[in-house]
């Protein structure tokens, strides 16, 4: 299989209370593994089963449907458990932090606008921090699509990602998608963020 799903970085129960053990699981071993293995499903036998992720995704509207979503839903999916630490929460610091002041205002003003943009998502999606070559922009995108698919609205590297699926929530918090995002606010890994901001 040209790819396979990652190990999480930290136990099922780690992020609790914001983010249960059940909903973990499922998540990580049933739709992550699903979108694995469709993944690999439709491009076995082609050219791309030799292309990393990221090519895949940049030309995304060559290649069949199978691929968009299910390379989406993969590469997502990796990004989004190291987006979360059972040491996270708090708020970033240093040139992320500039960066975010510059590009928003306050860390205050960025927070309600990101969390905006994931509970006003209709259906399903993700909403994203994005570094673009104007700066730092705030967007959502639908279904399994990110800001690398030559088919998204806004373009750019995705430095920080919020899964408003309803599979990410509903064990636990049901319809009240605004408490869950409340909740991821206490458990993102500003270090990775950072990381992907300086990468």
């Amino acid at each position: 299989m040209a790819f396979k799903l990652p190990d999480l970085p930290y136990d099922y129960n780690a992020l609790e209370p914001y983010i249960d053990a059940k909903t973990m699981e499922i998540h990580h071993s049933k739709h992550h593994a699903g979108y694995t293995e469709k993944l690999n499903n439709a491009i076995i036998g082609t050219d791309m089963e030799n292309f990393p992720i990221e090519a895949l995704l940049k030309d995304v509207s060559k290649y069949p449907v199978a691929v968009r979503n299910n390379g989406g839903g993969f590469y997502n999916h990796d990004l989004f458990w190291k987006f979360m630490s059972p040491d996270g929460g708090s708020q970033p610091s240093g040139e992320l932090l500039e960066a975010i002041n510059e590009s928003f205002g306050s860390f205050d003003d960025f927070r309600k606008l990101f969390s905006t943009a994931a509970a006003t998502r209709f259906g399903s999606g993700w909403a994203w921090l994005v570094k673009t070559n104007s700066g730092l922009v705030v967007t959502s995108t639908p279904n399994q699509d990110n800001t690398l698919m030559d088919v998204a609205e806004v373009k750019g590297t995705p430095i920080l990602g919020l899964d408003v699926w309803e599979h990410a929530y509903y064990l636990k918090y049901q319809n009240r998608r605004p408490e869950y995002i409340e909740a991821f606010w206490n458990v993102i890994n500003w270090d990775f963020v950072a990381e992907r901001f300086s990468g």
